[in-house]
């Protein structure tokens, strides 16, 4: 979870045929296996759904990232040039990015997202509470090429991609992701990154299975804002949430599962459902220290670090553009 969370601001109430959720809503509908990308998790009620989910006791990955960059704040500040520009890429809750700028002396922050009033808002909350530092939102598709604003051309530049959301890319959008932001941070880059481990499956089971069922509320919200925006007529009682862990993939698998035989609706093209058939809505892969340098090194970085709480459930990497 947690590829795009701060996507809410930028939810609409109504879409038209041409929008990116329409066309991509009907063209995974379309397809056999069906699979929806999981950025369309976050409008406004899915969004306030992750929250809740993050403070879940099942769900680690937050607290035990936010863990490894308080334990490990000297580690990072000794990583961090003097005076550089801090490129968050997908920036969401400021929870984490606040934690760097109270031990770290950027001299400017870049946050990167769609949703253009969304950074607005946050900007204007970091100026006011860090005055000596220069905020400049930057509204783009942080997984595309975008350009820097002028003001951080020529500082120090480094990259922070926390939340484990490169887990919900396949390994080669990984690989690309890593290549176009070691592109657009330029020679000398630097990138701190949190990765989601490998761990025992009952754990990964539960993070994803909560016994509060607020992760499949979580998942069927994806429906319902097909019925709000795009004119659909989703049953969400005719579907529930599976979330099984591949082990050969090493991913954990969130799928909406029909519970009978039916047709739905969606801007005016029919889709069928077999009793059983699921929408794929999301991967979140999992990886080992080693598997992840493998496909840093594959994309152009160099790991000059890897931290891990002790008991090895989660990682940060700071990593150094190759030349």
């Amino acid at each position: 979870m947690n590829i795009h969370v701060s996507a809410s601001a930028n939810a609409r109430s109504v879409a038209d045929a041409s929008s990116g959720f329409a066309r991509d809503a009907i063209a995974a509908l379309s397809q056999s296996p069906k699979k929806l990308s999981p950025k369309y998790f976050y409008d406004a009620a899915g969004s306030e759904l992750f929250e809740q989910i993050t403070a879940l006791p099942e769900y680690y990955p937050t607290r035990v990232e936010l863990s490894i960059l308080r334990d490990r704040a000297h580690d990072i500040r000794a990583f961090i040039p003097q005076g550089a520009a801090l490129v968050e890429f997908g920036a969401g809750s400021t929870t984490k990015v606040r934690l760097l700028l109270d031990v770290c002396d950027f001299a400017a922050y870049v946050p990167v997202d769609i949703s253009g009033d969304f950074l607005n808002a946050q900007a204007v909350a970091l100026r006011r509470d860090f005055p000596a530092l220069d905020v400049h939102p930057v509204t783009a598709d942080f997984t595309a090429p975008f350009a820097l604003p002028e003001a951080v051309r020529d500082l120090p530049k480094v990259g922070f991609f926390p939340g484990s959301t490169l887990g919900n890319f396949e390994p080669h959008e990984a690989s690309a992701f890593l290549r176009t932001a070691r592109d657009i941070l330029g020679e000398g880059g630097q990138m701190l990154l949190g990765v989601d481990l490998e761990k025992d499956e009952r754990v990964l089971s539960a993070a994803y299975n909560d016994a509060a069922g607020v992760t499949a509320k979580f998942n069927l919200n994806v429906l319902a804002r097909m019925n709000r925006e795009l004119k659909g007529n989703f049953d969400l009682e005719c579907f529930k949430h599976r979330a099984i862990y591949n082990r050969e993939r090493h991913r954990i698998e969130m799928h909406l599962i029909a519970r009978k035989a039916q047709t739905v609706r969606v801007m005016g093209h029919t889709f069928t459902f077999r009793a059983g058939e699921s929408i794929h809505t999301e991967c979140s892969y999992k990886y080992s220290i080693a598997r992840f340098r493998a496909l840093a090194a594959g994309s152009g970085w160099r790991t000059q670090a890897s931290w891990t709480d002790k008991a090895g459930m989660f990682s940060v990497h700071a990593l150094v553009a190759e030349k």
